[in-house]
């Protein structure tokens, strides 16, 4: 039973940053003006680095672009999207091997 909980959790924190960032894209200009109105960078954004494409917009000016903090918080959200890619694989590294060994 305790393994439903934590596919719930995870499910949840996989869909979390897309929702909030697809809301800050409907409800706001944030998105366009960072993007300078293209469509394809954010959707792609969207599926495959949220939390880098989430940060880059919430910290974008129009006068200056990106600043030092502002490419500090990009980055910290690409260790996050690359993490979490990385923590699935990590974590199902042996399951594959353990269903076809054949006893002895």
């Amino acid at each position: 039973m305790g393994l439903g909980c934590a596919c719930l959790f995870a499910l949840g924190a996989s869909v979390a940053p897309r929702l909030v960032l697809l809301f800050t894209w409907l409800f706001t200009p944030l998105v366009t003006r960072a993007f300078h109105g293209i469509f394809i960078w954010p959707f792609l954004g969207l599926l495959f680095l949220p939390f880098t494409t989430l940060f880059y917009v919430l910290v974008y000016s129009p006068v200056y672009g990106l600043s030092g903090w502002g490419w500090f918080f990009v980055i910290i959200g690409f260790i996050l999207d690359v993490s979490s890619y990385g923590g699935g694989a990590y974590g199902s590294r042996g399951r594959g091997s353990r269903q076809y060994q054949v006893p002895a």
